[in-house]
Parts: C-alpha cells; sequence; structure tokens
C-alpha cells in the first residue's frame, strides 16, 4: 500500500462543496472518480477539511491510500486529464504511510475577499462580495482585534450545527487593501466550525458600515449566541488559501 499526498486548487461555486453528499455533486466526489480510474481501484480521499458549497480553494491538500505500481507523476498526469475545467490538481506525490490530511494540519488560512467601490466589478465579480457603500477599514481591524485568541465561536457557527465543542484558537486575522476597491480578509487558525469565517466576515462588515461598534464583538462573542451576531458573508468570496504542516 502507498500514501499520495495532492495539492488541489477549485472554482467551488458549481459543487454542494467538499464533501461527498448523495444527491449533489461534489469535489471529493469528483476527484476520488478521477484517482479511481486512473490507479484502477477504488479511492478514498481525506481532505484538510471541508469547504462548504460555493467556496473555493487555492490549495486543499488531500491523501488517499492505493497499492497501484504507477509512478507518482504518470498518477498526477492521469488524474488531471479527466477533471473538469473547474479542478486542477496542483501537485501530487507519495509520501510516508503516516501521513493523513486532516490529522496532521497545524493551521489552515482562509482568505475572505471583499469589492468596496463605487462601480460593480464585471471581471472577478464571482470571486468577490461587492459592497458598494464605504467601508471604515480602521473601524474593522479595531474589530478585528477581538476576535483574536481562544473563544468559545458558537455565535459564528451556523445554526443548527451538531458541533458540541466550538472553543477554537484564530492565531492570526489580517486586513488589507489592494487595487479597485479591493479589501482582503485572512483569518488563520488550527480548525474552523462550519459558516465560522464567513459569520465573522459579514459581523466585521456591519462594524465598518457603522452599524456596531469594534468592542460590540466581545459581547458577541460572549453571548454565544448566533442571533447576536451579524449575517453571513456570500460564499463567493472565500477562499482555503493555505494549509499548513
Amino acid at each position: 500500500m502507498r500514501n499520495f499526498k495532492m495539492i488541489v486548487e477549485y472554482d467551488g461555486a458549481a459543487y454542494c462543496g467538499w464533501q461527498r453528499q448523495k444527491n449533489s455533486v461534489s469535489i471529493q466526489q469528483i476527484l476520488e472518480e478521477a484517482a479511481g480510474l486512473v490507479t484502477s481501484g477504488k479511492v478514498t480521499l481525506v481532505g484538510s477539511g471541508r469547504t462548504d458549497a460555493g467556496v473555493h480553494a487555492v490549495s486543499q491538500v488531500a491523501n488517499f491510500r492505493s497499492p497501484t505500481l504507477l509512478p507518482a507523476e504518470k498518477i498526477f498526469r492521469g488524474i488531471n486529464s479527466l477533471l473538469p475545467p473547474d479542478i486542477v490538481v496542483k501537485h501530487l506525490e507519495e509520501v510516508p504511510l503516516e501521513f493523513h490530511a486532516q490529522r496532521d494540519v497545524k493551521s489552515k488560512v482562509y482568505l475572505y475577499r471583499i469589492c468596496n467601490q463605487d462601480l460593480r466589478p464585471v471581471l472577478g465579480r464571482d470571486y468577490c462580495w461587492y459592497i458598494r457603500t464605504p467601508l471604515n477599514l480602521g473601524a474593522m481591524r479595531s474589530a478585528a482585534k477581538y476576535v483574536s485568541g481562544t473563544h468559545d465561536y458558537s455565535c459564528f457557527c451556523a445554526t443548527g450545527s451538531d458541533v458540541v465543542d466550538r472553543v477554537r484558537t484564530i492565531t492570526d486575522i489580517r486586513i488589507e487593501t489592494g487595487k479597485n476597491g479591493l479589501i482582503e480578509i485572512t483569518v488563520e487558525a488550527k480548525g474552523f466550525l462550519k459558516y465560522m469565517v464567513r459569520n465573522i466576515v459579514g459581523t466585521l462588515v456591519e462594524v465598518a458600515r457603522g452599524k456596531r461598534k469594534p468592542e460590540d464583538i466581545k459581547e458577541i462573542i460572549a453571548s454565544r449566541d448566533r442571533k447576536i451576531a451579524g449575517i453571513t458573508a456570500p460564499a463567493c468570496g472565500l477562499f482555503l488559501k493555505e494549509v499548513r504542516y
């Protein structure tokens, strides 16, 4: 038995997310089917984590085991030849059997992109949240400081989630600006709750719009109540940027 690690980039717009679903097409399903055809056997991919419907990835990491005798380079080329245009394996290599894409994660970095300008964008519009109203980045950055650290993030967890332990540690959160009104928010943590990043971004935007004060974040987190936090930012602006091991 051999173990293979892959780094995958995908546009999640047409998929139900990373994880296999009974009645919808997922990224995992497409990759497993392609890898299975190339290696002539059933393949089960282990991803570093789940991305939700409509969320993209720059560098998702996954691994699978197979008894195939094919060189890694041929597997790499073969899988890519079978994938649709919105999914690509950027790198594939054989790794020790002990490697596990999910258990071995030290941290994950998510990127959220906002286009904040008067004129709506055309090119790239499917990969950002367009907000016409000017945002107060100073207030947003002040609010972000309260988000960092170790907390029970129930207030930013999707309603209906069955996860019991909602304590997570955000080690870094940054807000940077680029050209044409682009705002990029990066959040790093070992693990995230469902919709956590999107709910954090939605709340920070409400602060930037003047609907909340930066210090309100402390009360929101302490409440552990999803209803107290802000809106959920659209999935189209979210990317799994990096997985660190």
